[in-house]
């Protein structure tokens, strides 16, 4: 009776595994489609045999069964933490190479409707004048000519402007985005530590928490540690976003506008103050992006282009008035200025052309007879080292790469 009484209860745990396989099997086939869902499998181990006193001694016993002590997730912590690194590093690229890639569109050089087109456009057009220095219709191209390079650089410096708002606004985004994650962890901390603690399987709650960890690796870069009681602690620069059941906040401060010229940066808004370091991540691109210019041109790509319109419309000022000064106007004016710049805005937004028609332009020498030399002047002002144009074409060389070759310069996207 004890014989059959056994066998019976082998029989039974091996349907009992049986049916937790089944189970098990089910659940991964349904969930096949299903995001972050990680692969399950049951785990058994066999019964041994009982030796009981009466029966000691005698031929050897088979075992009880089997025993299902738990469901397992296939899960790897290498792979994980890879998944994570990678997610950030490529999130970073992507956020710079997406806001690159539009600032070199709205370039469009070389081209009919880039800058150094219009430059071009306009040099020659002072070429023409010294040719015909009482024509009116050729003093109306330089007119013409000018105020296309003024609305050239003033739609350009404003396309970088926008482009700078919708890049910190993106990434104002990304930190709600990012605080919301972080919350999400903590609390699923929690869930799990106590259904472990009871026992109970936790594995559906891992692949939630798995999947809010890459959506931070791929926000802020970051790492996890795991803890012995099933927590994990999620780390920004080595201090901690999410620690057990604790989620501090960041917020995205400093510059507003990019005319404002200071550096944005993610903080913390909680606990130890000062900023937070980021190894990669969208939001870590884009901060790379919004990074104010410096004077050796490897600031922040928008600022730095924005930087670039302007000192090409100073340039232009500069260079064009000085010579434009020392001619005289039909009507007798000596000293007169060609570009104005106003006051309390970029430059580049804010050049305009002094001239309204051939009365303004200085083609005449003192004398008050048509003199050539100035408009030949000013036509060679093109070329040369401290020209508006070799300033433009500097900065382009960095963008526009020959045909049928991949962009590479010092603004390409890389690693953090």
């Amino acid at each position: 009776m004890v014989s059959t009484f056994g066998s019976l209860a082998t029989a039974y745990s091996g349907l009992a595994a049986a049916r937790a396989g089944i189970d098990v099997t089910g659940q991964n086939i349904a969930n096949a489609g299903t995001a972050g869902y990680t692969r399950q499998r049951v785990t058994q181990n066999s019964i041994p045999a009982t030796q009981t006193g009466f029966m000691r001694g005698t031929a050897a016993l088979a075992g009880q069964g089997v025993s299902v002590d738990g469901i397992a997730r296939l899960a790897s912590l290498t792979l994980d933490v890879g998944v994570r690194v990678a997610a950030g590093s490529s999130a970073y690229a992507d956020a710079r190479a997406t806001a690159l890639s539009a600032l070199e569109t709205g370039l469009h050089e070389p081209g009919k409707d880039g800058l150094s087109a219009k430059l071009d456009a306009f040099w020659s057009s002072w070429s023409e004048l010294a040719s015909h220095p009482d024509d009116p219709g050729a003093a109306s191209a330089v007119i013409g000519a000018a105020g296309t390079v003024a609305s050239a650089l003033a739609a350009g410096s404003k396309a970088v402007d926008a482009q700078w708002s919708s890049v910190r606004g993106t990434a104002a985004g990304q930190v709600t985005q990012l605080n919301d994650a972080a919350k999400q962890v903590a609390d699923l901390n929690g869930r799990i530590r106590t259904a472990l603690a009871s026992g109970g399987t936790a594995n559906e709650l891992l692949d939630q928490r798995d999947q809010l960890t890459e959506q931070i690796a791929t926000l802020a870069g970051g790492t996890t540690r795991t803890n012995a009681d099933g927590t994990v602690d999620v780390l920004l620069g080595g201090n901690p976003l999410v620690q057990g059941t604790d989620a501090r906040a960041v917020a995205l401060g400093g510059g507003e506008r990019l005319a404002d010229g200071a550096a944005v940066a993610l903080t913390w808004t909680s606990g130890t103050a000062g900023a937070v370091s980021l190894s990669g991540g969208s939001i870590g691109g884009a901060l790379a992006v919004l990074a104010p210019a410096n004077g050796n041109g490897t600031g922040g790509a928008l600022a730095q282009a924005a930087a670039s319109y302007d000192a090409v419309a100073t340039q232009l000022a500069t260079t064009v008035n000085a010579v434009h000064a020392t001619g005289t106007t039909p009507a007798g004016t000596t000293g007169t200025a060609f570009f104005a710049l106003a006051a309390g805005v970029p430059a580049a937004q804010g050049l305009s052309v002094v001239p309204t028609d051939g009365t303004g332009l200085a083609t005449r020498n003192a004398a008050g007879q048509l003199d050539d030399s100035f408009a030949d002047a000013l036509s060679r002002l093109g070329t040369g080292p401290g020209a508006a144009d070799t300033t433009w074409a500097t900065f382009v060389a960095g963008w526009a790469p020959p045909p049928g070759r991949p962009r590479r310069s010092r603004h390409s996207p890389d690693s953090p």
